[in-house]
């Protein structure tokens, strides 16, 4: 029957519910409390900010200078000096197929022997499975091997050493482990 009529006594018993409920004791009592003490203490001060130290700049003189880290220029061309050789790669040769490749592209992926002589199956990384055995020629640096082994071939680059000279260095390529 209350439902039916919206002005009747079920409205005003809601209503007067929800005011009885928003009315009354305070379940917050204690919160209560505690805001009008803090508004009953005195006001504090706050500390003033500590007085500005302007930057004293750094002048660093000894720019000029070499740096500490550096060997020195002595020890530098006694290095350079004493390691003139004549080493300088073959410019006339014709270059092999594997010289266009940078030799961290390429990979070791197997052996084959034949005729007496190992073979290294080389993989240059875009589909290529090329052999090659002692003597052949690999990487940019005019790398030519010289050993081949089952699990890995040796190479000695002919690089640039910054002083308008050539300097060997040596390489290792390992065979590539399946994973």
């Amino acid at each position: 029957m209350c439902y039916r009529r919206p002005g009747s006594i079920c409205t005003l018993l809601a209503v007067a519910l929800l005011l009885s409920a928003c009315g009354g004791t305070s379940e917050h009592q204690d919160l209560l409390d505690y805001m009008e003490e803090t508004k009953r203490r005195p006001a504090g001060q706050i500390e003033p900010l500590p007085p500005f130290v302007p930057y004293k700049s750094f002048v660093y003189s000894a720019m000029a200078m070499r740096s500490p880290f550096d060997p020195p220029v002595d020890d530098i061309e006694m290095l350079v000096r004493g390691k003139q050789t004549d080493v300088k790669p073959d410019l006339n040769r014709e270059k092999e197929f594997l010289e266009s490749f940078n030799i961290a592209s390429l990979r070791m992926v197997g052996t084959l022997e034949r005729g007496g002589t190992l073979w290294a199956l080389i993989n240059d990384g875009v589909g290529g499975i090329h052999r090659v055995k002692q003597g052949n020629y690999i990487g940019k640096n005019h790398g030519r091997i010289v050993a081949t082994s089952p699990l890995q071939i040796e190479i000695i680059e002919i690089v640039p050493n910054g002083t308008d000279g050539w300097v060997e260095r040596p390489q290792i390529l390992q065979i590539a482990e399946k994973g």
